[in-house]
């Protein structure tokens, strides 16, 4: 078995590490990972992407041609990559952002309004978690429970964002039962 998951945005919305918290929780889970980050010279506001990807067995290469799954948080981002994810993968799109969708009905499309979830727990800045939340629990890429760990310990150095980033875990979880 092997999955790769491509997250992309903009530079700031947690494209990276959105990608960093899914490669840690199929690691805790026994899996092999890649983890490629990639961005812009912009960083903030400019073109991020990374991808993950996750296999039972050693992983020939970590460059992937096409991903099984896409994360997209802007409208670019989904515009670019919708095309080239395989057939019966997942796409979030980030409704809050995207006003369209990817065309595709060879594929599951889980629309999520990610920023205004994240607005109504008290910090857009979460909807990167809210987003990632959603598609672990649409995609079953990885166990949710071990996820649910690895989103406290990467927050473990600033332990006043756990609680929120718990309920954008809960948030996340909920929309990926609930197209738009």
């Amino acid at each position: 078995m092997q999955s790769e998951v491509m997250f992309a945005g903009f530079g700031g919305q947690g494209i990276l590490l959105s990608g960093k918290i899914l490669a840690q929780t199929a690691m805790d889970q026994g899996f092999e990972v890649a983890w490629v980050p990639s961005y812009g010279p912009e960083m903030r506001g400019g073109t991020a992407y990374c991808t993950v990807v996750i296999s039972d067995e050693p992983i020939g290469s970590p460059i992937i041609k096409n991903p099984a799954h896409l994360v997209a948080m802007n409208r670019p981002s989904l515009e670019k990559f919708a095309g080239i994810v395989k057939p019966k993968g997942v796409i979030l799109i980030n409704a809050s952002l995207i006003p369209i969708r990817s065309g595709r009905d060879d594929i599951d499309e889980l629309i999520v309004q990610t920023t205004e979830i994240a607005s109504e727990i008290g910090n857009i800045r979460a909807a990167n978690i809210v987003a990632l939340a959603s598609f672990i629990a649409r995609s079953r890429i990885v166990d949710f429970d071990i996820f649910r760990e690895c989103v406290k310990k990467e927050f473990s150095k600033k332990p006043k964002l756990i609680p929120l980033n718990m309920k954008a875990v809960d948030k996340g979880k909920l929309a990926a039962n609930f197209d738009v």
